[in-house]
């Protein structure tokens, strides 16, 4: 009788291989938990497989790895149109503010040139400050009417505040005015407290004004307001010039020392007024000849 072929012979049965498994997994569970024999075999099989797991989860690591660049990547870019959509936006906001700003001087200057027109017979015409002076020894500036938009020399120049300068060169499509606080430079002022008259002058200085040939026995005193006196007719009157900020009176000398802090400035806008001087209309003059004459 011949023997069957080895590949032809049948072990046991799948129900009896899962039995005897089963059982076998069993009796090292209860040993295990009963009997504590195998903690240095468990550590032995967790070192053998401790390798073949990292490599098993190389692909998984892999892939998160990508997905962080990718994430990384993205957010990058999303920094970078955030960063330059907050410098679009702050620099529109800065916009708005200095145009905010421009408008709320144009309506004071728009105020002043009205109150102005309306009190003295005055003509304004706005301009804008094209140069300011970066040398701190030279107190002019330059603005953008000339002799084409009948700018003559000698004109008056103010802001909303009070007196800038005055007039001094012009060109065809610009004109240099010559600052308040220019060594060469004078106005006729009084005081509003009481009336008095002087002259106040340029110290070369932002913050200081000289007021000339006041005896030291005048009445005067510190925070009294200094208006142009309408004397010499290049200035229109009542148009606040200074503050009066220091007194020094010394007996010894004639006059008394006394600084004054001027009220306007063009650093703090870009737009002025040019005043002009006009005759007052026939009728209105013949009115005020009228009344003199019967006041007399």
């Amino acid at each position: 009788m011949t023997a069957d072929p080895q590949f032809f012979r049948h072990g046991p049965g799948p129900f009896a291989r899962l039995f005897v498994f089963a059982l076998l997994a069993c009796i090292l569970i209860a040993e295990d938990l009963r009997f504590k024999q195998f903690p240095e075999l468990r550590q032995a099989v967790g070192i053998v497989v401790f390798p073949l797991q990292k490599i098993a989860y190389i692909p998984t690591n892999i892939y998160d790895q990508i997905e962080k660049l990718i994430a990384s990547f993205y957010l990058v870019e999303e920094n970078q149109w955030l960063k330059q959509q907050y410098q679009e936006d702050r620099e529109k906001l800065l916009k708005l503010q200095s145009l905010e700003a421009e408008n709320v001087q144009l309506r004071k200057l728009l105020g002043a040139m009205q109150g102005i027109e309306t009190d003295t017979h005055t003509q304004a015409v706005m301009a804008e400050i094209l140069y300011t002076p970066r040398d701190p020894f030279n107190h002019k500036i330059t603005l953008n009417k000339g002799s084409q938009h009948d700018i003559k020399l000698g004109q008056a120049v103010i802001d909303d505040q009070g007196i800038v300068g005055q007039i001094t060169r012009i060109y065809p499509w610009s004109s240099e005015v010559t600052l308040l606080i220019d060594k060469n430079h004078s106005v006729p002022v009084q005081v509003v407290r009481n009336g008095l008259r002087s002259v106040i002058s340029g110290t070369g200085k932002q913050d200081a004004l000289l007021l000339r040939y006041l005896s030291v026995n005048t009445d005067i005193i510190p925070g009294d307001l200094l208006v142009t006196s309408g004397i010499g007719g290049i200035y229109p009157p009542g148009i606040p010039v200074a503050t009066v900020d220091k007194i020094e009176r010394d007996p010894v000398d004639d006059f008394a020392h006394i600084i004054g802090t001027p009220i306007a400035g063009v650093d703090r806008n870009r737009q002025v007024l040019i005043l002009s001087l006009t005759p007052p209309p026939a009728d209105e003059l013949a009115e005020t000849v009228k009344i003199e004459s019967q006041s007399k």
